[in-house]
């Protein structure tokens, strides 16, 4: 099926989707989700496939993370859809309705967007979560993933349109293009005529392609730098905790702790609980001189090392004076993701919610709490770090638009 086909198939079915009551789509989240169980042994084994071809090409521990299905992941891919199912549909709801001096009444209604493109690498669980939140928004999506989870999405789709067809519901909601050349996601950026809305979700490189050559309006989901500052007035076992927990429970995805950032008061008492610590993991700091200089076995940072995603078991350190350098360095090298202080300093943690410029700011917990389903919305379709439309993590609402509603008695405009 060409590209063309793929997005009439989609702008056709959008229109029935629009006209879907919460009763009709919530079955047909309930039946996809059956759909995923049912499948599980299929979806698995294309998995299995895809990790084993994906270790022989030499990726990484983290994006290896990514990419492996478990029967856990698939109950939880499936929990989502029931979750989402349960949500209160935003679709239909009147935001606003004002009486005009003429007599009309003005109002506002949300709508879904209509169809919804989405490119991504190799993480097949958004498959799962993208369709879910389109569907209950009566958007149709057309699904762009990476080629090293190709037949996991393959398996993922297949299962999910039997379950819209059991529920007697169109099928094309979701469509997976299964072409994976760089010249049909350049097709896909400038499929305008079909697609309203391209949402990009991974690393820094497919986010720059999009940004630079889609002539599709999109919404810009960044990756992640994220930084924690343990300010001097900090609980050390707390600070401990959570860098612990933010760069290590999962290295491979964006809500990851790269950078870390500590007062240059505490340091020599915390940097060698810090270094203590983070050997459980083998976690290789790359720090500043005046880190090393009461840490010798830290490694030298080099210059891009103070913006730059790892996505692996390496962390940045630098040591600063004050508050105010601390957050002059997270809002000069963070990617508008998740930024974090530990503080006892009720002034200092207002002061770094007020003036840090990102995504989601945290005092005294982990960024890897910055999550649709950790925020309640049942699950996301990505973190936005842009500013216009969305940002943060993208659920129901945010896969929606407004129109003007007005209700007149026959007023005519003198």
């Amino acid at each position: 099926m060409t590209l063309n086909e793929i997005g009439s198939r989609a702008r056709a079915v959008s229109r029935d989707l629009n006209s879907l009551g919460s009763r009709e789509k919530n079955m047909g989240l309930e039946e996809a989700a059956r759909g995923l169980l049912e499948g599980e042994d299929e979806i698995l084994a294309a998995n299995e496939e895809d990790c084993k071809r994906a270790e022989e090409n030499g990726m990484s521990q983290g994006l290896l993370d990514r990419l492996k299905l478990t029967p856990a992941r698939v109950q939880s891919m499936a929990d989502g859809l029931l979750k989402v199912a349960s949500l209160e549909d935003p679709v239909g709801e009147v935001i606003s309705m004002k009486l005009r001096p003429n007599g009309l009444k003005i109002g506002q209604k949300r709508v879904p967007l209509g169809v919804i493109g989405m490119i991504y690498e190799a993480r097949p669980n958004v498959t799962a979560d993208a369709f879910g939140l389109c569907f209950k928004t009566g958007n149709a999506v057309i699904l762009k993933g990476g080629s090293d989870a190709m037949e996991s999405n393959k398996a993922i789709v297949r299962w999910i349109r039997r379950g819209l067809i059991r529920a007697g519901l169109p099928e094309d909601a979701v469509q997976l293009i299964e072409d994976t050349s760089r010249e049909t996601t350049r097709e896909l950026m400038r499929l305008n005529q079909y697609v309203d809305v391209l949402i990009p979700r991974g690393g820094a490189g497919l986010i720059r392609a999009v940004v630079e050559n889609s002539t599709v309006p999109m919404i810009e989901t960044g990756t992640g730098n994220c930084h924690i500052f343990v300010d001097e007035s900090a609980d050390f076992h707390m600070a401990l905790d959570i860098i612990f927990n933010a760069k290590t429970q999962r290295i491979g995805v964006c809500n990851a702790c790269e950078s870390l950032v500590v007062h240059r008061r505490i340091a020599s008492d915390f940097l060698p609980l810090l270094k203590k610590k983070l050997e459980e993991k083998q976690v290789e700091i790359r720090a500043d001189e005046a880190a090393r200089a009461i840490e010798p076995f830290f490694a030298a940072a080099e210059p891009e090392d103070w913006g730059r995603e790892y996505l692996d078991y390496i962390l940045s350190l630098k040591l600063v004076d004050s508050v105010d350098e601390a957050i002059q360095h997270i809002n000069t090298y963070n990617t508008g993701h998740s930024e974090a202080i530990i503080t006892s300093d009720y002034f200092n943690a207002q002061k770094f919610l007020d003036e840090v410029d990102a995504a989601a700011v945290y005092v005294n917990a982990s960024t890897r709490f910055t999550d649709g389903e950790e925020f309640g919305f049942g699950a996301e379709i990505g973190i936005s770090t842009q500013k216009l439309h969305a940002r943060g993590p993208m659920g129901l609402k945010e896969l929606t638009t407004t129109k003007y509603i007005i209700y007149g008695d026959g007023q005519i405009r003198s």
